[in-house]
Order: structure tokens, then sequence, then C-alpha cells
């Protein structure tokens, strides 16, 4: 991770990694193709392949899919074709989908990110990214290079691909856009996700959700913590994630208010969920909720929840 201006934090990021008991170096010097104030380079890391770790999980699990699970009765799944019974459950699906639990739809919204793949682009070696509000991300895969940025709240305008593309134009102008496409996260009000208890008011449900982009590396952490918690053992991070924590932030307040707004909004297209009014993304060809992030097509067919049916468009 670099910074362009502000050499100081870089330098305190560097000495919080280490005083955690990880190998950190401050340095100003990085594969990118312009100065930096300052960076922090994390010394033999390892890039995995997300589906292979997966398919490793997997193995002695029943996995059921195409099985849409439409509303918990305490630790029952209800599905249109029966019912699958449990004495745990974990509710691992983006955004969590009961809305009288735990209020997540006010805790909770979504993020739209863009990626670029560039052939003819550089070898970096490594991951990078700008710790800026608005900074890219790079990383390399099977010879191409991915450049990522330019993220906003679903159902809201942005810069789209404009942030990724204008950077490789600057950086990398001989490189060749192959791919692109668009990416989106749950994003909680205080940067950590939820991890625990479901709710007071649902024992033995848990929850994962609010990941922030860093899916990678939240999932592991709400594996650790959900394995402890499911198995009533004892977790000495557990409490930091927990969702019952307070979420008494700015952003809670700026979330209520885009909320309301959109609820208010004269529009007969209406968001299946929680009926927020829906805006037309001229540049994906869907209908997106700027509420909790639900997408649909153009003639209304889901594509993203926390909605659980097609919309009437």
């Amino acid at each position: 991770m670099y910074s362009l201006d502000d050499k100081a934090m870089m330098e305190r990021e560097a000495a919080a990694v280490r005083s955690l008991g990880f190998d950190a170096e401050f340095t100003t010097t990085t594969p990118l193709p312009f100065d930096v104030a300052g960076a922090v380079r994390f010394p033999n890391m390892a890039q995995f392949h997300p589906l292979k770790f997966l398919y490793g999980a997997a193995k002695g699990l029943n996995i059921f899919e195409n099985t849409f699970v439409q509303k918990l009765d305490g630790t029952t799944a209800i599905n249109e074709r029966g019912e699958i019974q449990a004495n745990k459950v974990i509710v691992a699906t983006h955004f969590p989908f009961i809305n009288s639990h735990g209020l997540y739809s006010a805790k909770l919204y979504q993020q739209r990110s863009y990626v670029i793949a560039l052939e003819n682009a550089p070898e970096l070696g490594c991951t990078i990214e700008d710790v800026a509000e608005n900074g890219v991300y790079l990383r390399n895969y099977n010879g191409l290079l991915l450049v990522g940025g330019g993220g906003h709240r679903t159902g809201q305008k942005g810069d789209a691909f404009a942030a990724p593309r204008a950077f490789a134009e600057r950086y990398f102008p001989h490189a060749k856009e192959k791919l692109a496409w668009a990416n989106q996260d749950c994003v909680s009000l205080d940067g950590a996700p939820y991890i625990g208890a479901y709710s007071k008011g649902m024992p033995n449900v848990y929850v994962a959700s609010g990941f922030n982009l860093w899916g990678m590396t939240s999932s592991m952490v709400a594996a650790e913590i959900l394995a402890d918690l499911v198995q009533s053992r004892h977790n000495e991070f557990a409490a930091a994630f927990a969702p019952n924590r307070s979420i008494l932030t700015g952003q809670l307040f700026a979330n209520m208010g885009t909320t309301l707004l959109n609820f208010v909004t004269p529009t007969t297209k209406r968001c299946s969920h929680l009926g927020c009014a829906l805006k037309w993304n001229s540049l994906e060809h869907s209908w997106d909720c700027p509420c909790h992030g639900s997408r649909f097509e153009a003639d209304g067919k889901l594509i993203d929840s926390p909605a659980m049916k097609d919309s009437r468009v």
C-alpha cells in the first residue's frame, strides 16, 4: 500500500503492523512508474485462487445449489420445495435477507467498483493499493494487469470505469484494455464487518456481512469467529466484530438520509425489497436501488440481493 502525499501515515502503518507481530517495511521504492511519498511493503506474501481454495474446503460437505431460501422459522430454512432443519444457521447471503431482525438495512449499504484488465502491461510482482479514498488498486493475473477503482454507492452516479481507465492511460499508455467488469460489495458503517449473532431475537442464527471490499481476508476472520461461536467456544475477537456493537456514527445518519430520500421520491418504479425508488443505470442497463443495493435487469428480473423477487418496472 502507498500514499502519494502522506509519508508519516505510511510510517505509522508499518509500525502498527510490526507491533502486531507481522513483517512490514516502510519504503519509498515501489514497482510503480511514479514516485510515492511512502509505502508499506509486506514481504513473502502469496496470492491464492479462491475457487480452488473452495474446492478444498468443500470436500466432505453437502452443498445444495438452486435451493432459494425464502425465510427462516427459528433454525428451519424454508424454500419453495420444502424445509431444511438445522441446529445452527449462518446467514452468509452477501446482504442479510431477514429484515425483521438486526437492523441490517440501516447498518449496511452496497457499493459498485470497477476493474479493467490490461494486456501489454508490466508485471508488478505484488498487489498494490493507493490508500487514498478514491485511489486505485493493482495486481497481475495470468499475463494481465488488473486496475480497479471508481467506487460509488449503488444507485448513485459515479466515475465508474473512468478512474481506472484514466490511470491506465496516464501510466501505461502502451497497454490495451482486454476486459472490464464491475463488482458489488456490502459496506458497514464503521469499516469493520458484522460477524456473530444475527440478533438477540434469533437464537442460534449467525451472520457474516459488510466485508467492505476485503472479502478474502474478512471471510477468513468470519470463519474463525463463527466456528467458535456455533460450538459455544470463546473467541477473543468476537466482540470487535459483533453485529450488535454501537453504530452511532456519522455514516449512520448519512445512510438513513439517503434511504429516507429515496423512500419519498415519487416514481412508479420501486424496489421489491423495501420499496425504495429505483434508479436507471445507463452504463450497465439495470435498475439499481440506492437504499440497499438491490439490482434488476431492464425488464425487472432480479440480479442482486437483498431483494428476493423481481420488480415491476
